[in-house]
């Protein structure tokens, strides 16, 4: 093994052909080594030259391994590389074995299942699942756990997933959650914030990771309640857009056009916007609704508590019109085939799935569009009908009102160990009557029936 004498003019001229690999050994520094190597460049450029830091040591078992340092550059230079090997020497002089140990650390990493975050996650959804993943030592409910993967599946796998686990710091989940802040969403960067704790702190639980780099990093956006509510005049023009929507349906047009964009809202999603306001139930109950959750004789509909936010069944009373338009949404659905869908709102792309949740925000926000209603969504329908169920223009008390809307923490003042022990009462015909009292003020208000002079309009409230 022949040595030289090295220097940064000799290492930064070395040069060699992609058939012949050489190395530089260090007259000063023993064992320590430049390797130097060529790639074949693309047709017209010069070969790709490759320099290496190499140190070659005697174990005290008599072994010769090699360690690689680092790459040749400004940054890890001939001084540089000197010093490296001779705080290397120290160590091994005291047994230690650099190579032999990063070979092993390689060999855990190619054995371990857990390597990015995507692998994280995946495990992750399957505990929470299988009940091995209890945070809160309570079981997640389906939809919980379906609420975390569309966020993980949305905003967090296309930036972090491919990531190794241990490269994930805080630098990179506070840019996760400003680029979504740029994009002005609040209330769900602090859900998707709340997902990336999850999963690491589930990392740190198996021992994959030492510390979760999400626990210290704060709520990134101030939530506030909202308390928007539609006046008789949104909820008229909504419900009568909903009914007979034009065949061209334009947004308004932005600065410089001279029309707007073309917009489309298929029949099917103006019928779940309507039945979101006569049932006054949330998007995502909606859009999951089940034919085998359906008693149309009975004029019922049971939803399963694994789709409910209270993790309890709901039973919903439903008054005529609803009847006549999850009847109608049938027929779109079924279209020319002669077997029912299991959805009565199938997804255009899979008829054996449900449509997403935001597909009715999305039908609803261009509908507001068009009409000129600002900052209104399906959940200020539901707000705005639970106002008025109590208001003085239906008079219901809040335990009813608390029942159609599935808020079951509400004992109407009697004592919580009766109520959510002891009362198993669905409180049907009560929930019928109101809603019912629902549907026909409302269809007052759009002008499907006669309107009594005595009676008040709702006072919408902007957020």
């Amino acid at each position: 093994m022949a040595t030289q004498k090295l220097d940064d003019k000799t290492i930064k001229t070395a040069r060699t052909t992609v058939a012949k690999r050489i190395e530089m050994w260090d007259e000063q520094t023993p064992g320590l080594c430049l390797r130097v190597s060529a790639r074949r460049g693309k047709p017209g450029e010069p070969d790709r030259q490759t320099k290496v830091w190499v140190w070659r040591y005697r174990t005290l078992d008599g072994r010769q391994p090699r360690l690689t340092l680092a790459a040749y550059s400004d940054t890890h230079g001939l001084k540089w590389a000197r010093l490296e090997v001779e705080e290397w020497r120290v160590r091994v002089r005291k047994g230690e074995d650099p190579a032999g140990t990063k070979r092993a650390d390689k060999a855990r990493a190619r054995a371990e299942p857990l390597k990015t975050f995507d692998d994280l996650a995946d495990a992750f959804i399957t505990a929470s699942e299988k009940g091995h993943w209890k945070p809160r030592r309570k079981q997640k409910r389906p939809r919980t756990i379906a609420d975390e993967t569309a966020i993980l599946t949305r905003y967090i796998r296309p930036t972090l997933g491919g990531q190794r686990i241990e490269a994930i710091d805080r630098k990179m989940i506070s840019k996760v959650l400003n680029d979504m802040l740029d994009r002005g969403i609040g209330a769900q960067t602090n859900r998707t914030h709340a997902v990336i704790r999850q999963v690491l702190a589930y990392g740190v639980d198996r021992e994959r990771i030492e510390w979760n780099p999400a626990a210290q990093i704060a709520k990134p956006a101030s939530e506030k309640a909202r308390a928007r509510t539609l006046t008789d005049d949104e909820l008229s023009r909504l419900w009568n857009i909903c009914e007979n929507c034009p065949a061209e349906l334009r947004a308004p047009p932005k600065e410089g056009e001279t029309i707007g964009a073309r917009l489309y809202v298929s029949r099917a999603m103006r019928i779940a916007v309507q039945l979101a306001t006569l049932l006054l139930v949330r998007r995502n109950e909606i859009a999951g609704m089940a034919v085998s959750e359906l008693d149309l004789d009975r004029a019922t509909w049971l939803i399963p508590a694994e789709r409910m936010k209270a993790g309890a069944p709901h039973l919903v009373p439903l008054p005529p019109r609803a009847v006549a338009f999850i009847g109608e949404a049938l027929k779109l659905a079924a279209g020319d085939r002669s077997d029912e869908p299991p959805y009565v709102f199938p997804s255009p792309r899979d008829r054996e799935r449900p449509i997403r949740p935001d597909a009715i925000t999305h039908a609803m926000a261009h509908l507001c569009l068009v009409l000129g209603i600002k900052n209104a969504s399906p959940h200020d329908i539901r707000r705005t009908g639970s106002t008025t169920l109590t208001s003085e223009r239906l008079g219901f008390i809040p335990l009813i009102r608390s029942r159609v809307l599935s808020h079951g923490s509400d004992t109407g003042g009697g004592a919580p160990v009766s109520s959510n022990h002891y009362d198993v009462n669905e409180y049907l015909s009560e929930k019928r009557k109101a809603l019912t009292a629902w549907e026909g003020l409302l269809l007052e208000i759009v002008g499907d029936r006669e309107r009594p002079t005595n009676v008040a309009p709702i006072r919408g409230v902007a957020n």
